[in-house]
């Protein structure tokens, strides 16, 4: 195997949005990003009170962080978002939806929890990704 597979075997409930396994080949370079909050460089949150800015905001700050280890989205085997209870939840992932969407999606774990770290953070995305070759 030389490429990563990401699988949504039959039995299981099909969905555009994500995959149930993927499989990494030998040799592959691990990359895991840390969470993820809606802040600016200054570590000043962004979107106060809007999960949709929030959510798009902390998917930007994944991306610079998986940029700085020479990955990207599409490199992504697997995400875990957290959403603080009470969010709109389906606001948050249309806004970061469609540069999510792919073929063979990654595999994805979210949760609601009662609060984040960040004071006023409504969503939280940590990542694992891979590169092969």
């Amino acid at each position: 195997m030389t490429s990563i597979q990401r699988l949504r075997p039959e039995g299981l409930v099909f969905s555009p949005a994500f995959s149930h396994v993927a499989v990494v080949p030998p040799g592959a370079r691990t990359i895991y990003v840390g969470g993820q909050n809606a802040v600016d460089e200054q570590g000043v949150l962004v979107g106060a009170g809007d999960v949709a800015a929030q959510a798009s905001a902390a998917l930007a700050n994944a991306r610079l962080a998986l940029a700085a280890a020479g990955a990207g989205l599409g490199d992504v085997i697997s995400w875990t978002v957290l959403f603080v209870q009470g969010s709109d939840v389906a606001a948050a992932y249309a806004a970061i939806g469609p540069q999510l969407s792919s073929a063979h999606p990654p595999l994805v774990t979210s949760a609601l929890v009662a609060g984040l770290a960040v004071p006023g953070a409504l969503v939280e995305i940590a990542a694992v990704a891979a590169l092969v070759g």
